[in-house]
């Protein structure tokens, strides 16, 4: 790197610490100027961020193909963010299948698009993450959904929670409204030239084949700048209504949980819960969003008194986990997590799926890709009082694999010799619980 380059760095670095500064000691700051903060270095460190093996959107272009005139490529395109002779290119659908047979759509940005996007995300990141609310976990530095998971526990126990509402909010990121979200932004971010380039991407569409749609409402689909924008919609609906308006008006101790658009919202008080859920539709309506009145559900989650009260019990789902109370060894009432039904039973599904698909590989192909799966399912389940799921899952793998490796021909393998010609040369990952995670 060369002596001017060096000092671009420096300065670079020095200005987003400014802002970082600023941003942490006045959370009613507006900030009306920060653009310029999107240089060539920084464009430079954006594409070192972004995924390398991500398909091409509706441009074609790869990330190995723009590397090999990296310089020359991201000088072009600062000139043009700078000229306001940028174009955001609509974003390319296609459909992925889901776990449960359906197709879900996927949303491609054209790389350009995802450089711009990871700059803007950078600066908006160090802007707004001093004033979104502790409770709020998704798509946000070191937050994670375990660490949503502890708070729940914690606070149901703090606060002597007896109500559980369950809110889902009805295709969010596709009906996010624009010109709400634009209004929003403004009140920390009045930058033009950045709402400038929001919109752009707001108003880019979606390209599926040939067909392109616009975009009058909803954020980008797949676009790194989406998670943000979702986040700042719902801290000024929810997150900053829930802390300002409703809590202090409450009888009873409350809290809330959001991870991007699913919430749990804890009462103390029977009284308090139903006066929230007669305003929270009407509080979402106003900014054009729907809570889903059938899958939004308010269930009562009080301590038991009596281990006779099992049955009288209500359990609720979050984040892939059903929680329930149960019985300690020390014989006290605590709250337990176990894998959500569905859950279970798409992951095993999905792994029958592949291993009949894949039982002509060799054992050494099969042995590293189920490790893999199987320790991504074990890391994130792997939870305190969860051990049982991931045994039985093992064990499912285990026959699953008997039942279609012994069809590879037809003799058929017993017990002996699946064991002797196949798990001797397989190790598969024992069940677990996370370290980390032990007292989640």
């Amino acid at each position: 790197m060369h002596d001017n380059d060096s000092k671009y760095v420096i300065r670079e670095v020095s200005n987003l610490q400014k802002v970082a500064i600023r941003a942490n000691g006045d959370h009613e700051c507006t900030f009306t100027s920060v653009v310029h903060l999107i240089d060539v270095q920084m464009l430079i460190q954006a594409f070192q961020e972004i995924r390398k093996d991500a398909a091409s959107g509706v441009d074609g272009i790869t990330a190995e193909e723009y590397s090999y005139n990296i310089l020359v490529n991201l000088h072009s395109l600062y000139k043009r963010l700078l000229s306001g002779e940028y174009k955001a290119k609509p974003v390319k659908r296609v459909w992925i299948n889901k776990e449960d047979g359906r197709k879900r759509p996927l949303g491609i940005p054209a790389l350009e698009d995802k450089i711009v996007q990871k700059a803007v995300e950078k600066i908006m990141n160090i802007i707004y993450e001093p004033i979104f609310q502790d409770y709020s976990f998704g798509f946000r530095p070191r937050r994670s959904q375990h660490d949503a998971l502890k708070m729940i526990r914690e606070k149901c126990l703090e606060n002597n929670i007896n109500w559980i509402v369950d809110a889902d909010v009805s295709s969010y990121f596709d009906t996010i409204d624009h010109n709400q979200l634009t209004e929003f932004i403004k009140l920390r971010l009045n930058d033009g030239g950045m709402i400038r380039l929001i919109n752009k991407w707001l108003k880019a569409g979606v390209m599926e084949e040939v067909t392109l749609t616009e975009s009058a409402i909803g954020t980008p689909q797949g676009g790194i700048i989406s998670p943000i924008l979702s986040n700042i919609y719902l801290h000024y609906v929810l997150d900053d209504w829930f802390s300002n308006v409703v809590k202090p008006r409450m009888k009873g101790r409350c809290f809330m949980v959001r991870y991007a658009d699913d919430f749990i919202v804890g009462f103390e008080s029977k009284d308090d819960v139903e006066r929230f859920m007669k305003v929270l539709p009407k509080r979402f309506a106003k900014y054009g969003l729907k809570i889903h009145p059938e899958k939004t559900k308010v269930i009562k989650f009080g301590r038991p008194v009596k281990r006779s009260q099992k049955s009288m019990r209500g359990t609720f789902d979050f984040l892939g986990f059903t929680h329930y109370w149960a019985k300690s060894r020390n014989d006290n009432w605590v709250i337990k997590r176990k894998t959500k039904q569905k859950k279970r039973k798409l992951k095993r599904q999905e792994l029958w799926k592949w291993i009949k698909q894949n039982r002509h590989r060799t054992i050494e192909y099969l042995q590293a890709k189920l490790s893999e799966k199987l320790n991504g399912y074990y890391n994130y389940f792997g939870v305190r009082c969860n051990i049982e799921d991931l045994k039985s899952l093992n064990r499912f793998v285990i026959n699953a694999l008997k039942y279609w490796l012994s069809r590879r021909s037809r003799k058929r393998m017993n017990w002996d010799k699946f064991n002797k010609v196949v798990m001797e040369k397989m190790q598969l990952p024992k069940p677990k619980l996370s370290n980390r995670l032990c007292m989640v």
